[in-house]
């Protein structure tokens, strides 16, 4: 039973609305101008630093791998030319981490999505495999016709080469990013010939499906439904920021223009639509802010073209404010202020914690060493009454030398000390040990003592002293007699 057409009150719907909406294939039109050219440059420098780095050679020392950027995981060292960060130093990639945050804050706040229109992967990748279908399936216009023409054998070799050289590039990138775990020149030797880690091809593996998936297939679907970041920047940006924008205030009323009619009354937009047909997001700039747009400006490419052909000035789409457009559009004077609350906060922060992270780096100690009491027992009684008490001792040189050290124990009154393979050294002597060159040296050290001056339990410290620099490091570590 309906009423006017409709289901009645109560009754299911015959086909209820769906939940999920079939993706519409958008085909970007080749802009062009300055804001196309920048990103060409862009896409040719990052993608340049990306496959590149890899085989860059840094002289680290012998038996030290040669790479300028390497996560050595089996050495359990991070290089970055002349930085190196051991596993107990990973709170440096969390400053990093930080900082690339805290700089995106900055940069989106002052120039809105720009990441995302120029250097964020996702728009890298997918701008060079769009690149790659012009050049098979030709321009907007011919894509468009192409895909609605039953199969062929001219469509057919035309799509089949195009995604064949996509699966190309999804490989390069799949490869290049396995080179930055392993030395480049061995792994590149050995993938092929199947001696190559297993992770190596898992990882090549997952990167090339990736890599083809969402530049290929999913492109603007990734911005717009996979990342967090639009949904975050709304939080970031003000009526001050700097985005790509149509000035309404100049561009309205709009409408078809002839050659020979007036422009009074009336926008400078004449409705041609090129700013749609360019953005790889498919949206229409002129309906404000919107969640898709990522700040490409090829819009603004578009915009321009067009408004030179009519002879109006360029900028009706341009980088600017929401205050500035509003100010305009009541006639007064707009008023630019980059430097703002957040701007200033996100600058101190990120110098601040630059500051901090190279005053820790320049200062921090290039000899390491943890000492580690036994567990079970906690400590061992002796014939002669006196107490044993057992410790790991882990040395961790992180110079490119090998290093001789003295090792002594202070802190417990005629106590001696003996490291298991040196020998034993009396209260207040030393031992002496080796570490080779970026090495880790562990040994067993065993502490003994009269348990008639000491409580329960205390504290002992042991203290290594570099024969040649005279740096010195010390620990402490707990020292049990037991029950008195």
């Amino acid at each position: 039973m309906k009423a006017g057409g409709r289901d009645a009150p109560g009754q299911k719907p015959e086909h209820p609305p769906s939940l999920y909406e079939k993706r519409n294939q958008i085909y970007p039109k080749l802009a062009h101008g300055k804001f196309r050219s920048f990103k060409w440059l862009v896409m040719a420098v990052t993608l340049g630093i990306y496959y590149l780095i890899p085989w860059i050679r840094w002289p680290r020392g012998e038996g030290i791998p040669d790479q300028a950027v390497l996560a050595d995981f089996s050495g359990e060292k991070f290089y970055f030319f002349f930085l190196e960060i051991w596993p107990q130093e990973i709170y440096y990639l969390g400053g990093l981490l930080i900082l690339a945050a805290l700089a995106l804050f900055l940069v989106t706040s002052l120039f809105g999505r720009v990441w995302c229109g120029y250097t964020c992967p996702q728009t890298v990748w997918t701008d060079l495999y769009i690149w790659v279908e012009r050049a098979f399936e030709g321009d907007r216009a011919a894509r468009m016709r192409l895909d609605h023409q039953p199969m062929s054998f001219n469509k057919a070799w035309r799509k089949t080469g195009k995604h064949l050289v996509w699966l190309l590039i999804a490989f390069l990138t799949g490869g290049a990013f396995i080179l930055y775990w392993h030395d480049a020149p061995t792994i590149a030797r050995t993938f092929f010939t199947g001696e190559a880690p297993l992770t190596a091809y898992f990882f090549a593996g997952i990167l090339t499906f990736t890599t083809y998936a969402l530049a290929g297939t999913m492109r603007e679907q990734v911005c717009t439904y996979l990342c967090p970041w639009p949904r975050i920047q709304g939080a970031l940006t003000d009526e001050h920021a700097l985005n790509v924008t149509y000035r309404y205030d100049r561009g309205e009323p709009r409408g078809p223009h002839r050659k020979d009619q007036s422009w009074e009354g009336r926008g400078d937009c004449i409705d041609c639509k090129q700013c749609i047909q360019v953005c790889p997001m498919g949206i229409d700039i002129r309906d404000g802010a919107q969640l898709e747009c990522i700040h490409c400006a090829l819009c603004i490419d578009a915009c321009d073209d067009i408004m030179k052909k009519v002879d109006r000035p360029t900028g009706l789409i341009a980088y600017d404010t929401d205050a500035a457009v509003a100010a305009r559009a009541c006639g007064e004077k707009p008023r630019y202020k980059l430097l703002r609350t957040r701007t200033v906060l996100y600058a101190i922060l990120i110098t601040a914690i630059s500051l901090l992270m190279v005053w820790g780096y320049t200062s921090k100690s290039t000899y390491e060493f943890n000492v580690l009491k036994d567990r079970s027992p906690p400590f061992i009684r002796l014939s002669d009454g006196r107490i044993r008490n057992g410790y790991t001792l882990k040395l961790v040189n992180k110079s490119t030398d090998v290093r001789a050290v003295d090792i002594s124990v202070e802190g417990l009154p005629e106590a001696d000390f003996e490291i298991i393979g040196l020998g034993s050294a009396p209260d207040g002597g030393t031992l002496q040990v080796t570490t080779d060159a970026h090495g880790v040296a562990r040994y067993r050290l065993l502490v003994t003592a009269s348990p008639e001056s000491l409580p329960r339990r205390t504290t002992l410290t042991v203290q290594i002293k570099d024969v040649l620099t005279g740096e010195i490091a010390e620990a402490d570590a707990p020292f049990t007699t037991g029950d008195q």
